[in-house]
């Protein structure tokens, strides 16, 4: 096992490239199944995730080639349609090769998910969606086994606009008989990433990115190359990270349209930012103020990914902040941790009430999820003293190379084995 050792107190200064995006990488790399040929992936971010889902995709059938960010698929030859539980189980993520698969073989059988536990993530609505495409489903000894003579275009509304119901219907319905209607669509950029990706492979899809989604089936789809977009829940993270170490930081590549909320709250939080033909800049403009009420919603309200990383500048912020939690029912894990290290923070509920202190204090910590580890990250560069940081591997599922990006701008951090 490893663990993060942070020495608080150092300014963040220097420049950091945006890995790609986690959650556009990884039905990216699903879809790619449905080629039937080669494709090519640029800007896959060595994560985690991306190594497990390129497991599954050997198992499938799949070969797999990486150079540096790029990932060379040729799925010629998948003849499986079958994912063990056991690799469901470290991705919650995984779910969303159902529809790829079915799209392929017309059948599938799948483990049922795992991942973070920040709360219950129900696939009813991936479930009823896909029946209403034909799809017969069972659910057996942890598995899920689904079959169909033939995918059907459907009109499927959504009662909540989930990213992964909307991105499992985008892929079984891509080579559906017919046209498929989704209303209260997920309107998150990372749907956008793979329409377009879908569409450079011969899919006919329009409407991503609103609320309103159709798809035409097509008979074939072929191999394409792709460039994944930015992650914006990291780029998010380093730019707390300098706000809170009271430093400057050019975050090159990002997308500022992808994270409006998260911009617009840093900026009222005292960040001073501007665009340049990079990406970004910020510097903290001072004393960093705190923010009335945060709420987590579905794009384009501010990210539930993002309510951690912002709890931990807010730990620090001068006044109160208040978070509510639309969208996980556990994602407050971090807070003890927080709190062990001198934040005040109460939570009630779905709400967390977060007094600024003036300082934060290094402690041994653990974290339990992917976004709740950086929070505890920002924490400990803020923090005076050291910090040590166990269950790092959550981190490793979503952050490329986070101490060596933060080591270069000049933070005191190393991983050590234990």
């Amino acid at each position: 096992m490893n663990k993060l050792v942070i020495d608080g107190g150092m300014p963040m200064r220097g420049e950091i490239t945006v890995q790609g995006a986690k959650n556009a990488v990884l039905p990216i790399l699903a879809a790619a199944i449905i080629s039937r040929g080669e494709c090519v992936i640029h800007n896959c971010p060595r994560l985690r995730d991306v190594e497990k889902t390129s497991i599954v995709l050997t198992r499938l059938g799949c070969k797999l080639n990486r150079s540096e960010g790029t990932i060379y698929i040729d799925s010629t030859d998948i003849n499986d349609c079958r994912i063990d539980e056991k690799l469901m189980r470290e991705m919650r993520s995984s779910i969303i090769f159902l529809g790829a698969i079915l799209s392929v073989f017309g059948k599938a059988e799948v483990g049922l998910p795992g991942g973070c536990p920040i709360g219950l993530r129900p696939i009813d609505l991936h479930i009823k969606a896909l029946r209403q495409m034909g799809v017969r489903i069972s659910e057996e000894h942890g598995y899920l086994n689904c079959e169909c003579s033939h995918l059907v275009g459907a009109d499927i509304h959504l009662d909540f606009p989930s990213v992964g119901a909307t991105e499992n219907i985008m892929l079984a319905a891509v080579k559906a008989d017919g046209e498929t209607v989704i209303t209260n669509a997920a309107r998150e950029p990372e749907i956008i990433d793979l329409a377009n990706f879908l569409n450079k492979m011969g899919a006919q899809i329009r409407g991503a990115g609103s609320s309103i989604i159709s798809i035409k089936g097509t008979e074939r789809l072929h191999g394409a190359e792709y460039t994944v977009m930015p992650d914006r829940i990291v780029a998010q993270t380093y730019l707390i990270g300098a706000m809170m170490t009271d430093g400057e930081l050019l975050l090159k590549g990002a997308e500022p349209s992808h994270m409006q909320a998260g911009l617009s709250v840093l900026t009222e939080m005292g960040g001073r930012i501007r665009r340049t033909q990079d990406g970004l800049h910020i510097k903290n403009n001072g004393k960093i103020r705190s923010i009335n009420i945060i709420k987590t919603m579905p794009y384009p309200g501010f990210p539930t990914d993002a309510q951690s990383p912002f709890m931990a500048l807010a730990a620090i912020a001068g006044g109160t902040s208040v978070f509510v939690e639309n969208i996980f029912e556990n994602r407050y894990r971090h807070v003890d941790e927080l709190v062990r290290m001198g934040a005040d923070i109460k939570v009630e509920g779905r709400s967390a009430v977060v007094r600024g202190v003036k300082k934060l204090y290094g402690a041994n910590v653990e974290t339990y999820e992917l976004r709740g580890g950086a929070a505890l990250i920002l924490a400990a560069m803020a923090a005076e003293g050291r910090t040590q940081i166990a269950g790092i591997e959550f981190i490793d599922r979503g952050y490329e190379d986070i101490e060596g990006n933060l080591s270069r701008c000049g933070i005191k951090i190393h991983r050590v084995r234990f």
